[in-house]
């Protein structure tokens, strides 16, 4: 009788067959990835956008503006104006619209803005979301 041996495992084609498919299913997830990942830490700008828009609504019910270009950065108990830089997000009021400009970091997110527009003067203030962050895709 022969010696019958049995070979176990894998040819080269196989395993270049697999490493051909784990290759096309990293470049059709890795940028979809990257874009969560961007979306979600441009959720820290709409954090940011958070205290002002409380700090207007407070001056609104306290402070009783008849319009909204009384509603500006450094004004009734509204935070001043900050420039965007490496570090900070930039903030910015002007007619009771929030500003957030993503810091320049140099980041896919850099000078992406998130605005907050309010519906008026009068409680309760209904806000619109805005900004470049919407036709980006990162809010």
């Amino acid at each position: 009788m022969e010696n019958m041996i049995k070979n176990k495992g894998f040819t080269l084609i196989e395993l270049m067959i697999v490493v051909a498919i784990m290759g096309i299913l990293v470049a059709i997830a890795l940028p979809a990835y990257n874009t969560y990942f961007d979306r979600s830490k441009f959720a820290e700008a709409a954090l940011a956008a958070s205290p002002l828009k409380t700090n207007i609504d407070v001056a609104i019910q306290t402070k009783s503006p008849t319009l909204l270009t009384e509603l500006k950065g450094g004004l009734l108990g509204i935070p001043t104006d900050v420039t965007a830089t490496s570090t900070v997000h930039g903030t910015s009021v002007i007619n009771g619209k929030i500003t957030v400009t993503w810091k320049t970091d140099g980041t896919a997110l850099q000078g992406i803005t998130y605005t907050l527009t309010p519906s008026g003067v009068t409680s309760p203030v209904a806000w619109t979301q805005g900004g470049t962050c919407l036709s980006n895709g990162f809010c």
